[in-house]
């Protein structure tokens, strides 16, 4: 037989007996002062008592418990859940309306099964819902166009009306800050791409032809490319987290509410500084590229005179204005995705995390699907 007593002006008391059969006697309060001293010690004594009865049910007698909380209705849950996993069969005796009232909602909560998504739905349900899903968000993005092309009207015909402050100041953000990342990443690209190409081309003594392979590369494909990763990773993310946290403190709503559009107010500025820096920044790329492939033909014996030389003949205005359209289309691109995804913002902090990582991801797609229609239509159109 044990017995525990818990000091105090209350006190709890189990007994716990397996002969002549067995029995758990509770008396006293059982409240959270209680369950906290013999949490532990009763319910390892109940697991001993549930082994000695083996298929033998075990009577837990109630007729001396003067209180029960919901600490104590938690306890006793537990000892019925400790004696059903053993395999004996549990009988309360004496139970007062008091501890059945508090441990009802815990017998309550397992009937209840948790939500689940709904299977054996087959394959077509699953593939209307997919589409309403494009449809809905094709249906935001053609709306989300539609406004930022009324925008860039209005703003053509009315100057004035645009936050030019804020458009300079996010192109500064946006460009000037971003030219060391790109100094560094152009240079490489020109260092790497002429010195893979020299290695090539010396097998055939072409080491000077490799100008050519760089500077036409770079202008045309590889820097506004390179140009526009660069840009979605920073300015595009940047974008969308400052959209995206003002969408989460409310403040987009406060502009509606005041009779600004969120669109020409916080878009706008955004998409103009875009514009303005991507075809600044692809040639400020090409021009460091170069440096670095002619830093790399000085070791194979090429002067810088004969490889700008032969870089300049290799160069054509249609390589220089194809590069410079495609950065155009692609700072349209990334600014318009990085405003779309924080205009899209949900509640909470973690969907502007979300925002940020759908708009770097999708812009990078976009980016790289319109260098794909870009390669085709100059080749169809012969530039």
């Amino acid at each position: 037989m044990d017995s525990t007593a818990a000091g105090g002006r209350q006190s709890f008391e189990y007994d716990a007996t397996a002969d002549p059969a067995p029995r758990l006697r509770l008396t006293g309060r059982l409240d959270v002062h209680a369950v906290e001293r013999h949490w532990g010690t009763l319910r390892r004594r109940v697991r001993d008592l549930a082994q000695q009865a083996g298929a033998q049910g075990v009577v837990v007698d109630m007729e001396g418990v003067e209180y029960c909380d919901g600490a104590g209705a938690a306890l006793l849950h537990a000892l019925e859940q400790d004696l059903g996993r053993a395999g004996a069969e549990v009988r309360f005796e004496g139970m007062g309306s008091m501890v059945r009232d508090q441990l009802a909602p815990y017998r309550e909560l397992e009937t209840v099964e948790p939500a689940r998504a709904a299977r054996g739905r087959g394959w077509w349900p699953g593939l209307l819902d997919g589409i309403d899903r494009v449809g809905r968000a094709a249906h935001s993005q053609f709306t989300f166009v539609g406004e930022l092309a009324r925008a860039i009207g209005s703003s053509l015909r009315r100057p004035r009306q645009v936050r030019w402050g804020d458009t300079l100041r996010v192109a500064e953000a946006a460009g000037f800050q971003a030219l060391p990342i790109v100094s560094l990443i152009a240079f490489l690209l020109g260092v790497i791409l002429a010195f893979q190409s020299a290695i090539a081309m010396r097998q055939f003594g072409g080491e000077i032809f490799v100008a050519n392979l760089v500077a036409v590369s770079l202008f045309r494909e590889l820097g506004p490319l390179m140009m526009a990763i660069l840009l979605a990773g920073r300015s595009g993310a940047a974008f969308a987290a400052e959209i995206g946290t003002m969408k989460v403190n409310e403040e987009v709503n406060a502009l509606k509410t005041m009779g600004l559009d969120p669109v020409h107010f916080l878009v706008l500025p955004k998409v103009l500084a875009g514009l303005l820096v991507a075809p600044l920044l692809a040639l400020y790329a090409n021009m460091i590229g170069l440096i670095g492939g002619a830093v790399v033909m000085q070791g194979f014996g090429i002067p810088w005179v004969a490889y700008f030389n032969q870089v300049t003949s290799a160069l054509s205005p249609s390589d220089l204005f194809s590069g410079l359209v495609k950065a155009v289309v692609f700072g349209l691109v990334v600014a318009g995705v990085g405003c779309l995804r924080g205009l899209q913002t949900g509640s909470g902090a973690a969907s502007v995390g979300l925002s940020t990582t759908s708009a770097v991801v999708t812009s990078i797609i976009l980016i790289v699907v319109l260098d794909g229609v870009f390669a085709v239509l100059f080749y169809h159109l012969g530039v």
